[in-house]
Parts: C-alpha cells; structure tokens; sequence
C-alpha cells in the first residue's frame, strides 16, 4: 500500500501549444480547448474521490490557472496554493516562439527531437535581440523569486530544469508530502519530465520517450523512502490518452502544409499567397523569427498560383 500520493498535472493546453510553437517561459494563457481539459481533469479527479490539501505550481499563468480551474470544478476552491519559478517549464533559449514543425522542415525531425525531448543537450540560448528577451527579462515575478536576475537561464536542457527543481523538490514539496498532505503539482511538460526522471529512476536514454499530453493527471504512489511502487499512472481515458501523447509526439514532425492551414484558416487561395511568407521569415507569425533556408524546397505550394 501507498505510504504517498501526490497528483502531477501538465497545465491545460495554451494558445502556443495549438499553434505548436515553442512556448517556454513567455507567459500565455488557456486556450479556450485548455480551459476545457482543466475543467475536466478536476471534474475526472472529484469523481475519483481526491482531496487536496496542497497545490504546487510555477509562476506561468498557465499553470495556475489550470490549478484554478481544476479546484473549482473539485469544489476545492480554498486549497492553498504555493508558485514557484523553480516548477517553470523548460527555457528552450533561441527557439523560444518558433514553430515546431517548421523547425523541422528546417533542422530535420531528429534535431528538433533532440532538443525537445533529449535530457542534456542544451538548445542556443536566447539573446537581448530576441522579439521575446524583454518581455520575459522584465517581467516582474522574475524579480521577486529566490534567484537574482542575472542567475536566470537564458537556454535550458532537461538536466538543467531538474538541477533547479530539485531543491524545490526536497525543501517544500517533500516535507509537506512527508507530513500526510495530499498534493497536487500543476507544472509543464518538462518540468514534469524532470520530476518523474527523478523520482522514478528513468534513465538519460528513456526519459527521450516520455510524453506527457495537456491536462491529463499522472497518479503517483510511493513508499516510506519516496521510491515508486509502480510506474506512473495516467487518470482517464487511456485510449483518448495514448492519441494525446501521439499528438503531441507528432507535434516535432515537418508539416509545411499543416502549420500554413492553421494560419490561413483552411483557405488554400490565402495559404498559397502566404507560403514564401511562411517559408523565408515566418512573417505571417507575431514574433516569427528568422530565415529558414532550405525549406521552399520542401514546400508543395511554392511555385503554385
């Protein structure tokens, strides 16, 4: 029998993740499906019978609004809740706002899965002529956290985020647990790859393999010493779940045609008018960032009209 329990939840999805873009630390809100799978995720957990006494989550607007709505469809609205930088999602540096699939096309599928999903390779970092440097540099929750300004990351890989999660970890998350509180950590896909690497052992090869989808729970139980009594457990519906973590896996795919429609609204006419937008600067993207050579060669619309 569990002597621990605590619930692990990737926020609800956020408006960069339907548009597949490298998120990170810029600061977005639920998408309107996102609201969704929080209010869903809380109505499946009340149904399962789970009382929380503690909820952990990172400064990203995120997070916490998925922590809030999940406790409001609980009827749990009065639970504590704790934010820390140290939960943030990973800082994916350079790539930070670039689309996943167009990286593909650009860097290759491989390339773009390393830097997602590998545990220490470390993405270019972010510079001061990034479009996003400011708005995450100056932003003041940044500047009223444990670490000084000049200390945050500028590119992180997963190795990275466990070092700085880990003393958040053993200093506030475990007491608490360790003291019989049920706990609920609203976090981002990897930070939370980060915490189930450690806490269940999972080694630097097959932590690439692990994908969590938005706003699914992850059951975990542990005995007296913290260790695992199984793997994790993912609450629902496991068949809606398994096409969640493929959506997601299939996010790093090169896509030309998939990421244009997304933007032209399914209109082929506007889709091939704004293919060398998408192909050369990704002008048709808010803060798009940079030439892609090689990739209008990949293109099925260029030379269409």
């Amino acid at each position: 029998m569990a002597k621990y329990r605590l619930v692990l939840l990737r926020h609800g999805e956020g408006a960069w993740n339907k548009e597949n873009r490298f998120c990170s630390w810029v600061d977005q809100k639920l998408s309107s499906d996102g609201i969704k799978e929080a209010q869903n995720c809380g109505k499946h957990l009340k149904a399962l019978g789970f009382e929380f006494d503690l909820v952990f989550t990172s400064v990203l607007s995120r997070s916490i609004q998925t922590a809030w709505l999940v406790l409001q469809e609980m009827g749990q609205e009065w639970v504590p809740i704790q934010s820390s930088w140290r939960l943030n999602e990973r800082h994916y540096g350079a790539l930070i706002g670039l689309n996943r699939a167009a990286m593909a096309l650009n860097h290759g599928e491989e390339q773009v899965k390393i830097w997602r999903r590998s545990y220490d390779v470390t993405p270019p970092p972010i510079t001061e002529s990034h479009p996003y440097y400011e708005e995450i540099y100056n932003d003041r929750r940044y500047k009223l956290c444990d670490v000084s300004q000049d200390n945050l990351p500028k590119a992180e890989s997963l190795k990275d985020v466990l070092e700085r999660l880990l003393p958040y970890w053993n200093e506030k998350i475990v007491p608490e647990l360790k003291s019989g509180k049920m706990i609920l950590i609203s976090a981002h896909g990897n930070s939370s790859r980060a915490l189930l690497k450690h806490v269940e052992g999972i080694s630097d090869k097959d932590i690439m393999n692990v994908t969590l989808p938005t706003g699914v729970p992850i059951l975990l139980e542990l005995d007296e010493n913290l260790h695992p009594l199984g793997p994790h457990q993912f609450l629902g519906d496991q068949e809606a779940i398994q096409a969640a973590i493929k959506k997601v896996e299939d996010q790093g795919k090169a896509s030309c045609e998939s990421y244009l429609f997304l933007h032209c609204g399914g209109n082929e006419k506007t889709l091939k008018k704004s293919c060398m937008c998408f192909c050369c600067c990704f002008c048709c993207v808010p803060g798009g960032a940079g030439m892609l050579p090689g990739v209008v060669s990949s293109c099925v619309y260029m030379g269409t009209s």
